[in-house]
């Protein structure tokens, strides 16, 4: 079961202002029912203000009200409303310490993926186009250094996402009936192959 936000705050409300067993609240917030005690005797938690869930839409009064009730009944927490959500658009943030590493993965999708396009590409790895086209066409201001590295290895992206984008530019090409490109065999880890 998920807990509250704020649970021992949530316990200081309850407490305060409800009818509810020790071992109810206790359940409710994720605590031990001697916690529970102890807070409302006042050895814990002394200093925090009480959290009120049904504010917060956490608990409905007609729950809390059910529950005292029946000394059995245990509370359940609402749904919420809005749950958290990925974000679906916009540049993906990269960390300057991985900044570098950029144009290293960009070579090595463009070198193992070439049936990956320019705008998979910026999304995958969250570049440019003009930093794809630099790269490829050994423009870019650091292309002596630029080594192909896998993204994922670096933390660029995931293995799910790669997967995902190169299934659906091989999806995209047998559409298209072009047949699909043939790279060198990668292994990523040159360490389990022995």
């Amino acid at each position: 079961m998920t807990l509250p936000l704020m649970p021992k705050a949530t316990a200081v409300w309850l407490i305060e202002k409800t009818g509810l067993t020790f071992t109810q609240i206790a359940e409710f917030c994720g605590m031990h029912p001697l916690e529970v005690q102890a807070i409302a005797d006042g050895e814990v938690a002394a200093g925090i203000n009480g959290y009120d869930p049904i504010k917060n839409h956490q608990l409905a009064e007609a729950e809390i009200k059910r529950c005292e009730a029946d000394t059995n009944a245990r509370l359940k927490i609402m749904p919420t409303a809005s749950p958290v959500k990925r974000r679906a658009k916009g540049a993906r943030y990269t960390p300057v310490a991985k900044r570098n590493d950029r144009p290293d993965a960009i070579a090595f999708v463009l070198r193992q993926f070439p049936q990956l396009s320019e705008a998979q590409i910026v999304k995958l790895l969250g570049t440019t186009k003009d930093t794809i086209t630099k790269v490829r066409d050994r423009q870019h201001w650091n292309s002596a250094n630029i080594k192909p590295r896998d993204p994922v290895i670096l933390g660029l992206c995931t293995q799910t996402d790669l997967h995902a984008a190169v299934t659906a530019a091989n999806d995209r090409l047998a559409r298209e009936g072009h047949a699909l490109p043939v790279v060198d065999a990668y292994v990523p880890d040159s360490d389990s192959h022995a």
